[in-house]
């Protein structure tokens, strides 16, 4: 499946997750690939900003592509993690009920578990939950344990599946924003805008384009869905609060939220939130004082001790929201046209399994697609704590010192590991695409510290544009 420049088998328009996990297999399938992303980096949108949680799938509804691909996602990046630098940890869930009314949900939440497949459900006691959180608020009534349950790292999932793209053959565009899609001779062609404008022409063309992706869908002549943005807000808190839980702490589920949860992260830090706001602007990634204080008050609630906990940092993440109740996923053979739309807050947990899919229904539809040999991997620093860090180990130290110079005190990022993401295969452009590769600058100072000494690093690179 050989392409000329400019001319590619399939055109993936959104560097998400979602994108990114679907360019990676289908390179890995022998496919030319173009990858377009409107912003400056992969994973600059709903991707870097979620709860970041390894979901089994256990609440989803039953029946949906969204249960499936979840549950089959779950296991497709335990096999994966391992070898690809990628933190995960099951820390299990505890679904907490605050009244007798939400006690007695906890049953149809079990069967809708089963349901989905998943049968790890174990129904808690009042007592069995404090034994498992003893700083949850007063006036809980029972509980239940979701064991599989766990935590990941987003920016290096992301990073990583868009470095393997990148590597086995793909095109990555960024800052490279879609703005028309015709049909010219039976082929797509996409006009690209941004800083070097033109087109591209593909056989098939994936929408992954996000909160984007029922624009994108409209241009191809479909109304399938239309995204409606549903801010999340949370609070991250700093290290010393991780003490105070050891699962993720869950609502009980309504028909129209999951609710505001309680979690550790990868880092070590605590998050709490989100909120659940539809919006009519899909660039609205700010915070609220009426949101934070909203979070507030569900924490003293659920975890008084963790309002008195300093506050790392606050963000808020655009989810893409739709009037359907699934995933809007279709393959228009005839047209080249993959439809993956309406992904939730359960993307990332899914994302390779509906690369899986993708890869399937387009060798259904006739592409020539094996699996190549000489496939090229790539590891991801692992910034999770742990004792696994650059300026831990002694032997990569003495062979080169920069490892054990450290940058940002308070993440305990190295010159090494800057200098590190600076020369990879994808580097960061900005500061931002940094402390995604790094960590540095997101620590409890937030680049108070370290921020001129990685503004300097950054403009002794030319390709880079700085702080």
């Amino acid at each position: 499946m050989n392409g000329v420049e400019g001319e590619y088998d399939v055109a993936v328009i959104g560097a998400g997750v979602v994108g990114c996990a679907i360019a990676r297999e289908l390179t890995a399938h022998g496919a030319t690939v173009v990858l377009l992303e409107a912003q400056s980096d992969v994973g600059a949108g709903t991707s870097k900003a979620n709860t970041a949680l390894w979901h089994t799938g256990f609440d989803a509804k039953p029946g949906t592509l969204e249960a499936t691909l979840v549950a089959r996602g779950h296991r497709l990046l335990e096999e994966r993690a391992q070898t690809s630098g990628w933190p995960l940890q099951r820390t299990g869930a505890v679904l907490v009920a605050w009244d007798d009314e939400q006690r007695d949900r906890l049953p149809a939440v079990v069967a809708n578990a089963d349901a989905v497949g998943y049968r790890s459900v174990e129904p808690l006691s009042p007592d069995e939950v404090y034994a498992r959180e003893p700083h949850l608020g007063p006036g809980v009534t029972g509980g239940l344990l979701v064991p599989d349950e766990g935590l990941l790292d987003p920016w290096a999932i992301t990073l990583g599946l868009a470095t393997e793209a990148l590597l086995n053959g793909a095109a990555v565009r960024l800052s490279s924003p879609v703005t028309a899609v015709s049909v010219v001779d039976g082929r797509h062609r996409l006009t690209v805008g941004g800083a070097a404008p033109g087109s591209v022409t593909a056989r098939w063309v994936v929408d992954s384009a996000g909160l984007h992706s029922d624009v994108v869908d409209r241009w191809l002549g479909h109304d399938g869905f239309t995204v409606v943005p549903r801010r999340g807000q949370l609070i991250v808190f700093d290290k010393l609060a991780r003490d105070l839980l050891t699962h993720i702490v869950l609502p009980v589920p309504t028909p129209t939220t999951k609710g505001v949860l309680v979690s550790p992260t990868v880092y070590g830090n605590v998050l709490l939130g989100p909120t659940a706001e539809d919006l009519d602007d899909k660039s609205a990634t700010y915070t609220t004082a009426e949101g934070l204080q909203s979070l507030l008050s569900h924490a003293r609630r659920i975890m008084p001790a963790l309002v008195h906990e300093e506050v790392t940092a606050t963000y808020a993440g655009l989810r893409a929201a739709t009037e359907h109740a699934d995933y809007c996923y279709d393959v228009f053979a005839d047209e080249g046209y993959v439809r993956v739309g309406g992904i939730r807050s359960t993307g990332v947990s899914a994302a390779l399994a509906l690369a899986e899919r993708v890869v399937a229904d387009l060798a259904a539809a006739g592409e020539p697609l094996e699996r190549s040999d000489g496939f090229v991997a790539w590891r991801v620093p692992d910034l999770s704590e742990g004792d696994h860090r650059p300026y831990l180990d002694s032997v990569l130290i003495a062979q080169d010192p920069s490892y054990g110079t450290v940058v940002c005190h308070c993440e305990r990022v190295t010159s090494g590991e800057i200098a590190d993401a600076m020369h990879s295969p994808l580097p960061p452009v900005d500061a931002d695409g940094l402390m995604r590769r790094t960590r540095a600058l997101m620590g409890r100072c937030q680049g108070f510290f370290c921020g001129a000494a990685v503004a300097r690093m950054l403009d002794a690179q030319p390709q880079h544009l700085g702080l």
